[in-house]
């Protein structure tokens, strides 16, 4: 290829020859038919606060930077082109980066060099958040990261995901998820009985309570179908979902993590218990009044509440939260929106 150079004086260079070395690309320059670092008094000095542009060429970006020179005794500047090699990504809707863990090196010398050229050239272009995501077979790579300035952001069973803020200043990338989603099912057949379990695994000031099946939900699952599972594995027992009875907001439950906690109200669609031998000790159904006689509800406000409010709504001076699922156009998904008013033909509430 042929670029033409022009300085102050008019002074055209040309044939640029832009040729890979084994690890990246060595740039050579040639003036005429002459190399330029072979002529007298000639120094070549790389500006990188330059113009740019891309050109997809093999994965790779040629950049546009300017130079300067002395000539005998006389200053000189120009322009060459330098062709560099960024990491595989493509952009978010914020203006970061998402790198793809599919295409990064194994060999953590080259990972070393491409990620730091693709940050000085990420950030040339404007870019702010990088998100790197770092699968466990590659987890040599952590610290070639950590040390670029990369930070720890969320980790699961197959990844590590850290993050990098380009510009100068705060940060403004989102933190990882700061709360956890519990459910529990009160659910109470046509004999008044209420459905208990005694868990394997409980502190010591829990034991002997018997209380209701309870659980988390899963990645991408609702609170209606969450609670239903929990029950079902717990006990074996089939439920339809009825309400959101209350919800508590609890701090610093475990890991510093945040918790939300539903008490949903359940309709028994079967009888028979088959208990979960690896979390419950023991499930049964027991009569609503010895279920709220117990001393261990009785002197907890908490699990007092929430009994009062169950009852409440079994006397229908109470009324829950009800799920509908919308569309919204903001973001055209299926949402569940949670709410109840009296004149809602698909609820038994009457309450005033």
């Amino acid at each position: 290829m042929e670029l033409k150079l022009v300085d102050s004086k008019s002074l055209f260079l040309s044939n640029l020859e832009v040729m890979k070395s084994s690890s990246f690309l060595d740039i050579k320059l040639r003036f005429g038919t002459h190399k330029l670092c072979s002529w007298r008094g000639v120094v070549l000095k790389a500006s990188g606060s330059s113009a740019s542009y891309d050109a997809a060429v093999s994965k790779e970006n040629f950049i546009l930077n300017e130079f300067s020179c002395q000539i005998n005794g006389k200053s000189c500047s120009g322009l060459y082109l330098r062709d560099v090699r960024v990491l595989d990504a493509s952009d978010d809707e914020y203006g970061g980066v998402l790198i793809n863990p599919q295409t990064l090196p194994s060999n953590p010398n080259i990972f070393a060099s491409v990620l730091r050229e693709s940050l000085s050239h990420w950030k040339m272009k404007g870019k702010k958040g990088v998100w790197l995501k770092l699968p466990v077979e590659k987890c040599d790579l952590v610290p070639i990261a950590v040390k670029e300035g990369f930070q720890y952001h969320h980790a699961e069973r197959g990844y590590l995901m850290m993050t990098y803020w380009l510009p100068d200043d705060a940060c403004m990338l989102p933190s990882n998820a700061s709360h956890q989603v519990g459910v529990g099912g009160f659910v109470i057949n046509d004999k008044n009985e209420v459905l208990v379990v005694q868990e394997k695994h409980s502190a010591p000031a829990l034991s002997g309570l018997w209380k209701i099946p309870t659980g988390f939900i899963l990645e991408s699952e609702e609170i209606f179908t969450g609670v239903v599972r929990e029950v079902k594995e717990e006990t074996g027992i089939d439920t339809e979902f009825v309400e959101v009875m209350a919800f508590r907001h609890a701090h610093n439950v475990a890991f510093e993590k945040s918790d939300l906690f539903f008490v949903c109200l359940l309709r028994p669609l079967s009888t028979r218990i088959m208990v979960d031998d690896l979390e419950i000790q023991a499930a049964k159904w027991m009569p609503l009044v010895k279920f709220v006689e117990q001393p261990l509800i009785q002197a907890d406000s908490m699990f007092r509440k929430v009994i009062d409010i169950c009852i409440a709504r079994l006397g229908k001076r109470y009324c829950g939260l009800s799920v509908h699922q919308l569309v919204s156009t903001f973001d055209g998904k299926l949402s569940s929106l949670y709410f109840n008013t009296v004149e809602d033909s698909d609820s038994n509430c009457q309450a005033n």
